[in-house]
């Protein structure tokens, strides 16, 4: 029969100590955000939108027309939505992103990631 040594307490209690602050790592981690946008009279609101990492956009098209959200260096196309029609993203590090509608390349927009 073996008993448990000075070492192995020691290691019980860093063990111990440790799992709270991974319960919290997780759950901090968790609290992802989806954030929408509303196509609606030929523009983006809100047009110029700031998330975290990991968070969801959500664009929802509210016009009559065809739209879509498309970065201006080919990130991501949300492809075209028809009324009623809508389309996530999930966004990963840090940086900024601007996009337009290809059909109508005034309406313009900007999400931005910290």
């Amino acid at each position: 029969m073996t008993h448990p040594t000075r070492r192995d307490a020691l290691r019980l209690g860093a063990s111990l100590l440790a799992l709270p602050l991974a319960a919290a790592t997780a759950t901090a981690e968790s609290h992802s955000t989806t954030h929408t946008v509303v196509i609606k009279g030929m523009k983006f609101t809100p047009a110029n939108l700031v998330i975290n990492a990991g968070d969801t956009v959500t664009w929802v098209n509210e016009d009559n027309m065809r739209h879509t959200a498309t970065d201006l260096n080919g990130a991501f196309d949300t492809g075209l939505l028809s009324k009623g029609a809508s389309a996530s993203l999930q966004f990963g590090g840090a940086g900024t992103f601007n996009y337009r509608c290809t059909p109508h390349a005034n309406m313009r927009g900007t999400i931005t990631i910290n």
